[in-house]
């Protein structure tokens, strides 16, 4: 009897060997699509034209004498290259939708999205016109075969200076819109700096986070499971009191429920990354925060896959006394052939597909 026992024995491995293979390759050829959402302070892109309306001949392109609309050029192909590459290396494409502040009209953003190095992408913009006092805006770029905009509206944040007077800072741009078939909300911010420093200027980053929360809500209020994206150069990193008491962001995934927000940045901020730095101190205030719908592991619709601060070798300054530090384009009253001063943040989303 023991030969037929070794026969069936070896028959029955056998199928074993082909179950798990079969079922291996099956995991295998799970498809999904990914697409990257950024954020980018793309450093001071103002133009050549001087406009009475703003403060913009303070900017650093209007202070130089000479090589304005050259240096504007360059600007313009630095930044539209940094872009282009923007989690590429994880969806193959450039970022489907892009946040960006620091721009000082409608025309520079036109500009940038006709430029050699991004016009492919067919990019359009959402823009309006912010009342901040250094003239300078925040903006959406999407590739209108990715994304279609339903609805945007311009948000004020209502501050006062110590003298009781209007204190005039960036609105608060919401978008909202598919995702290929998938409804996104987008939130794009540029907070009020620390000027005076942190502590007295704390309020006034509060005030801002209290509107993206009165927006956040409403959204959720008409959908519980919104889904949603809060991305901007805050002035704050993910542990200050802004975002943690509030807009009670979660740091850890599995904390997040419900209509929390989950904030991938706080993790990288803790073991040391930074977006920009400051006397040899690196801070997180470039920043994509999403809602708690976004990290459910059903893959059906567009989920959370990974955050990320795009640092790579071009965007850092390689020699100097600012050697590390993101390569700024605009330096003692010069143009440095750089980029910008904050590196750009970005999150992959994936979907399975068939």
């Amino acid at each position: 009897m023991k030969p037929y026992h070794n026969f069936n024995f070896f028959y029955f491995s056998i199928l074993l060997l082909i179950f798990f293979s079969l079922n291996i390759n099956a995991q295998k050829k799970r498809n999904f699509r990914v697409h990257t959402i950024a954020f980018y302070n793309v450093e001071n892109l103002f133009d050549t034209v001087n406009d009475p309306k703003k403060n913009d001949e303070a900017s650093p392109i209007m202070e130089l004498k000479t090589d304005r609309d050259k240096i504007y050029s360059k600007k313009l192909e630095n930044i539209a290259i940094a872009i282009s590459k923007i989690g590429f290396k994880t969806s193959k494409n450039s970022p489907a939708v892009i946040g960006i502040c620091e721009v000082e009209n409608r025309k520079v953003i036109e500009d940038l999205a006709n430029h050699s190095a991004l016009i492919a992408k067919n990019y359009a913009i959402v823009h309006f016109e912010s009342p901040d006092e250094r003239g300078i805006d925040v903006a959406l770029m999407y590739q209108k075969s990715l994304f279609q905009p339903i609805n945007s509206s311009s948000h004020e944040i209502k501050l006062l200076n110590s003298d009781g007077e209007r204190d005039y800072t960036r609105d608060v741009l919401l978008v909202s819109g598919f995702l290929e078939n998938d409804l996104i909300h987008v939130l794009v911010n540029h907070w009020p700096s620390r000027s005076g420093g942190e502590a007295r200027s704390r309020s006034k980053r509060e005030a801002a986070a209290a509107v993206n929360k009165k927006l956040i809500d409403s959204l959720q209020f008409k959908d519980a499971n919104a889904k949603i994206f809060l991305m901007g150069d805050l002035n704050d990193n993910p542990t200050n009191s802004s975002l943690k008491k509030i807009l009670k962001t979660k740091g850890e995934r599995e904390r997040a429920r419900a209509k929390d927000l989950f904030n991938p940045m706080e993790s990288l901020f803790k073991k040391g990354l930074g977006s920009n730095a400051y006397r040899d101190g690196w801070s997180l205030f470039d920043q994509i925060i999403v809602s708690a719908s976004l990290i459910e592991k059903d893959y059906s619709s567009f989920r959370f896959y990974k955050a990320g601060i795009f640092n790579e070798q071009f965007l850092i300054n390689q020699k100097g006394q600012f050697k590390g530090y993101p390569f700024r384009s605009f330096t003692w009253g010069g143009f440095t052939n750089g980029y910008s001063d904050h590196f750009p943040v970005y999150i992959n989303l994936i979907k399975e597909v068939n």
